[in-house]
């Protein structure tokens, strides 16, 4: 709507409730789950003054959280510096198509670069077309392939 005025900030305390619901409706796209015990302690080291390493970014649309993003700062053996995984990112369906996505990845981007990180990577399955389309303009796809235990 020619109205909608997007905010990208930082996580604060009284987002719990927001935050959680729009974590959780991102583990059900990819049909996954984690129990209470896990969103307690993440948000608490999302929000941890003490845990630099991690952190969250929430879009809001007029007011109301329609979006987040969580990233990981980490050492990297084939550089000097830290890079950063950005690990979730999602937008409220009915807030898609607004450069919520984007501007959650711009985000991470700008607090890579102010914390001297040159490279901001993530992962996606190949079903995830939308979102791909949108990684395909701010990104370099890599022929990498995950494997896990």
């Amino acid at each position: 709507m020619p109205g909608d005025t997007i905010l990208i900030r930082p996580l604060h305390e009284n987002d719990r409730k927001e935050w959680a619901r729009l974590w959780r409706a991102y583990l059900d796209f990819y049909e996954s789950d984690v129990a209470d015990a896990v969103y307690d302690n993440t948000f608490a080291r999302l929000l941890d003054p003490a845990t630099l390493t991690m952190g969250c970014f929430i879009a809001e649309m007029d007011g109301s959280p329609v979006g987040l993003v969580h990233y990981i700062q980490h050492p990297h053996n084939w550089r000097i510096e830290d890079v950063i995984y950005l690990q979730d990112l999602y937008a409220d369906p009915a807030a898609r198509g607004k450069g919520i996505g984007r501007r959650l990845i711009e985000a991470v981007y700008a607090e890579a670069d102010r914390r001297g990180c040159p490279s901001v990577y993530w992962l996606t399955q190949d079903f995830n077309t939308q979102a791909r389309k949108l990684y395909d303009r701010i990104a370099t796809l890599t022929p990498f392939i995950k494997y896990q235990r």
